[in-house]
């Protein structure tokens, strides 16, 4: 990272910036945070390379450039990140949606008819990217969203209104406790699913993003079965449960699934025909007490 960014032409302080940052993406994560700092749209750029980079702009972007350098998730410094059709505010306290997880937006709107009211739930919202999304596409629902940390549940709530979504509430406590005595059409969640120890969790944008939401259990299995235990008790008659996981633990989540009296069982791939959400419903007749 050069200690000093030209500053007479901004597509000159850019061209150096990329330079500096490592990967593939490195013209496009530095022109995001150039325009982070300059409050400016893309299009604006390309009519203003010739334009100077005043000092404390050419500052606030050397200090981003810094921070990408050293592995800071660009999401976190930009402080948003796209998801479904949303912008969303994200920060430390949540994880960064990604798009492997748009895949079980898919999956839960194919079973959520649109012409009628339904009751929805996500568990462990984070940003609330699972919940709003759904929300949006299907205006008629109640969306419930539960999380344990409250600072994520600000960030959740700040995205509601910042994208006007009404019908969401909001929930904080663990997995299905917020829920007691009602039950839903439909319950996603993206749990922690990461083993304790993986040596992913000490790469990458993994660093920087809440432990808790990223790890559970020695086998990373802990959230998942504490959720499809209580889930029969929360779900009407036919309602699904549908749950995002590693590419490696769909067989694992089918079997606590059945074994939980759960029908219709099946694993699901993402665009890289990797194993990702595997879902089951449970029957009209099956007892949810238990």
């Amino acid at each position: 990272m050069p200690a000093d960014l030209p500053t007479d032409r901004l597509d000159l302080a850019l061209r150096a910036a990329a330079l500096g940052l490592p990967g593939p993406d490195a013209r496009h994560e530095a022109e995001h945070l150039l325009l982070h700092v300059l409050q400016r749209e893309r299009a604006w750029l390309f009519a203003h390379g010739d334009d100077p980079l005043p000092a404390p702009q050419a500052a606030a972007f050397q200090a981003l450039l810094q921070r990408r350098a050293a592995g800071e998730p660009l999401a976190y410094l930009l402080g948003r990140r796209g998801f479904w059709t949303l912008d969303l505010q994200v920060s430390p306290a949540t994880l960064i949606p990604r798009p492997e997880t748009e895949r079980l937006v898919e999956l839960a709107l194919a079973r959520l008819p649109d012409d009628r009211p339904l009751r929805i739930a996500d568990l462990g919202t984070g940003s609330g990217a699972i919940a709003l999304a759904l929300a949006s596409e299907r205006p008629l629902a109640q969306v419930v969203a539960t999380d344990v940390s409250e600072d994520a549940l600000q960030v959740a709530r700040a995205n509601a209104a910042a994208n006007g979504i009404s019908n969401v509430a909001f929930r904080g406590g663990s997995w299905l406790a917020p829920l007691a005595g009602e039950r839903f059409d439909l319950i996603a969640s993206n749990p922690p699913y990461i083993a304790e120890g993986d040596p992913h969790l000490g790469q990458g944008d993994l660093r920087f993003e809440p432990p808790t939401a990223l790890s559970s259990g020695p086998d990373g299995l802990e959230a998942i079965r504490e959720i499809v235990a209580a889930a029969p008790a929360h779900l009407r008659p036919g309602g699904w449960l549908l749950l995002e996981h590693g590419w490696d633990q769909g067989e694992a989540i089918r079997a606590l699934l059945a074994a939980a009296g759960f029908v219709e069982v099946a694993t699901e791939t993402d665009l890289e025909q990797r194993d990702r959400v595997t879902l089951g419903r449970v029957t009209e007749g099956q007892d949810r007490s238990r």
